[in-house]
């Protein structure tokens, strides 16, 4: 299946860290640790230090993938369900998936935004914490990606797993107005959320989106 005309990048956070992303920017691991910043961290910290510490992004050498803010091609990802489960080895975080906030963007509208400011950009073509992973920098090779895979909902199947797990990075930091739409779970979260967006520069739509959940 051939690379969709418009086709959206999905990151996922928790309410708490809403504000800081507003007023500022969403930041990469690496460069929330240097910076001392506080936030509600729901990934596995094995993980996330394998990601700071090991997983190069080959394309772009000396940089790994804890140095690039991490976005997955569909929502309802393969991480959202292991927090909506919350029984994961290494995984502190047991809040469930309720208050986790999808931030919707444009792929190529961020491709577009990262060239015209000489920041750098990649995708994998699977999981970015494993070993084996392939980085890529091109948009003539997003065609590598298993689209007919990536949105299918019942991921038992090893083959789609690895799809959905694909991500797309970009270094150092997202930028807030780049984020199209904020996906929530329901209504009380989506007031929430409302009312951290009211009055930032930049104030993308909050829409309860429950298919995007478990």
């Amino acid at each position: 299946m051939p690379t969709p005309p418009n086709p959206k990048i999905y990151h996922i956070t928790h309410l708490d860290n809403l504000p800081q992303i507003v007023d500022t920017v969403l930041w990469s691991d690496a460069e929330r640790i240097n910076r001392g910043l506080a936030c509600t961290v729901v990934g596995m910290s094995e993980i996330k230090r394998r990601r700071l510490e090991e997983l190069e992004v080959h394309c772009h050498p000396g940089t790994t993938v804890g140095q690039y803010v991490p976005f997955y091609f569909c929502p309802r990802s393969v991480m959202l369900y292991l927090l909506h489960r919350g029984n994961s080895p290494g995984l502190t975080y047991q809040g469930g998936q309720r208050p986790i906030l999808h931030l919707e963007a444009d792929l190529l509208a961020t491709v577009d935004w990262a060239t015209a400011s000489g920041r750098r950009w990649a995708f994998s073509k699977g999981n970015a914490g494993a070993y084996y992973t392939r980085f890529f920098n091109e948009c003539d090779q997003l065609d590598v990606l298993d689209w007919d895979l990536i949105p299918q909902t019942d991921w038992r199947d090893p083959d789609v797993k690895e799809a959905k797990q694909s991500e797309f990075l970009l270094e150092n930091s997202f930028p807030w107005h780049l984020v199209e739409r904020v996906g929530v779970i329901d209504n009380q979260i989506a007031q929430a959320a409302s009312a951290l967006v009211d009055g930032a520069n930049h104030q993308p739509p909050v829409e309860v989106v429950r298919k995007w959940y478990y």
